[in-house]
């Protein structure tokens, strides 16, 4: 080691102070592994130094094995979070980070893409366990399946909640309403949403789905296409009058444009 580098780890062993400030930003990783072996380093310097992108994954790794900065809520998000943080330490925080914190872990963008699902897939595991004013807080600002989640135990509170989640995607939606078992109320509450009940896909879902309210199903058969209202109504198991108002709406357009063709297809359904 050239005699510059042997005079930098010496001073980052016993630094203090401001220079113990300075030093956290010292780019030698020799220097950063000494500096953690300084008995004046404190918990606010560890937090500067994992702010960090460049540090290098060794130094993440020692904070990690350290069980006094690993005990650190801070210190763990932190190392959950940092792209170079080794695999096995970032999961490890992870799984014993508070709900709110993984809550933040799992919408940031610079986070690691898996260590944000297994944040997601954490928190649902939790999810039956929560009190109703945690589920009422997920249900408006959590990750998308998350919100998922607890839309689908149809709690009032959370569903009007959930719906409006910035986070909620249609393919969350979509996969709930294709799920058996969901509360009528639910399904009720996206036919009858500004945002969901106008996307085409949710609505094909929605005529799909026994429970949705009658009305709903009827002022959404007009705006399918012809297409898609044939290929639902040759559906197993759908209800008979749900097939009827299809028909009617069948009949109706190939009336209205007068094609004999059209009305014997859709009289073809009978």
């Amino acid at each position: 080691m050239p005699p510059e580098s042997d005079a930098r780890v010496a001073r980052a062993r016993s630094a203090s102070g401001d220079e113990l400030k300075s030093l956290v930003h010292e780019a030698g990783e020799e220097t950063l592994l000494a500096l953690l072996a300084n008995p004046n380093l404190d918990e606010p310097h560890v937090i500067l130094m994992l702010e960090r992108l460049d540090l290098p994954a060794s130094v993440l790794g020692a904070v990690a094995g350290e069980g006094k900065w690993a005990s650190s809520e801070a210190v763990r998000l932190r190392l959950a979070r940092h792209p170079r943080t080794p695999k096995r330490f970032a999961l490890a925080a992870v799984r014993q980070l508070f709900l709110f914190d993984l809550v933040r872990l799992s919408l940031l963008p610079s986070a690691p893409a898996d260590i944000r699902r297994v944040a997601e897939e954490v928190i649902l595991t939790r999810v039956p366990h929560l009190a109703i004013g945690e589920k009422l807080t997920l249900a408006r600002r959590g990750p998308s399946r998350v919100a998922g989640a607890i839309l689908a135990e149809g709690h009032p509170q959370a569903t009007k909640l959930a719906l409006a989640n910035a986070f909620l995607t249609e393919s969350q939606v979509l996969k709930l309403l294709a799920k058996t078992g969901v509360p009528a109320r639910v399904v009720a509450a996206i036919a009858q949403h500004p945002k969901w009940s106008c996307q085409y896909n949710v609505r094909m879902a929605l005529v799909r789905n026994a429970h949705t309210p009658a009305a709903s199903v009827l002022a959404f058969l007009p705006q399918l296409t012809l297409g898609d209202l044939k290929q639902i109504a040759k559906l197993e198991g759908l209800a008979p009058h749900l097939k009827k108002h299809m028909r009617d709406e069948i009949l109706r357009r190939a009336n209205s444009v007068d094609s004999p063709s059209r009305v014997r297809s859709a009289r073809e359904m009978d």
